[in-house]
């Protein structure tokens, strides 16, 4: 098992945001997390990644227990993580993007990046991850220069570009439309069977299409785990989340 969170809790004040959720990331699997604004899931990841602190429970990666670790150390680890607002520096070309991720999971202290261009590996590792996104052609392009949905490419090539085992993704679909998110899709199948990912996503057209796994939060807690087809047809999910349709 990939990762491991049991009875995972949080609370603000009176408020509940994780209420003892416990699941599953096998590796290779990707696993989706679905529910309603407000659900807890982006409370969830920022938990996962170290970012914020639980209350209870505990979290383990490759069965090492990971819940007081730091985000760096995570990382470290080989946990990567995309957020719902795009992270990319916009005065940095596409591949120099890149580059800095690569760097911050290795520890490679460049005192400028036009230094980090004359490491042969590191240019070559980073145009295979533009590759693998369909950016090849943008590496030289200013970041700035990307539409929306490029820079959510952009930023998968800057997380699968440290080679993790785990891959969170906060709501890569976010803002797209049809047709980005249909390559966002795409991009996400091709690297299956690679990191195992976390993926937290409101277009349920993308979940249903990637996830082997979904878990449904409803008022922070986990109120089913299963494959899609059942998922799709769990009447309490249709109640809470889902709808008729």
């Amino acid at each position: 098992m990939l990762l491991e969170v049991m009875d995972l809790y949080k609370s603000f004040g009176g408020v509940v945001a994780t209420n003892h959720v416990s699941l599953e990331v096998n590796a290779g699997e990707i696993h989706a997390v679905i529910g309603p604004n407000g659900a807890g899931k982006t409370t969830l990841v920022s938990q996962l990644a170290g970012e914020l602190k639980p209350d209870g429970g505990s979290v383990q990666l490759n069965g090492r227990r990971i819940t007081r670790l730091p985000s760096y150390r995570r990382a470290q680890l080989g946990m990567a993580r995309s957020f719902q607002i795009s992270s990319v520096v916009n005065n940095l070309s596409v591949i120099e993007n890149v580059m800095l991720a690569v760097q911050a999971r290795t520890g490679h202290s460049f005192r400028f990046i036009k230094d980090a261009m004359r490491c042969t590996d590191l240019v070559d590792s980073s145009h295979k991850s533009l590759q693998r996104v369909g950016l090849s052609d943008r590496a030289e392009s200013p970041a700035s220069d990307l539409s929306h949905g490029e820079h959510r490419q952009l930023e998968i090539a800057m997380a699968t570009a440290t080679n993790p085992k785990l891959l969170l993704l906060d709501e890569p679909m976010a803002g797209m439309g049809v047709e980005e998110s249909g390559r966002m899709v795409e991009i996400l199948n091709s690297i299956r069977g690679g990191p195992g990912i976390l993926l937290i996503e409101h277009d349920m057209d993308a979940v249903f299409a990637l996830a082997d796994r979904i878990s449904v939060l409803v008022n922070g807690a986990v109120i089913a785990c299963d494959v899609p087809d059942n998922i799709r047809n769990n009447p309490e999910v249709k109640t809470a989340y889902l709808g008729d349709d």
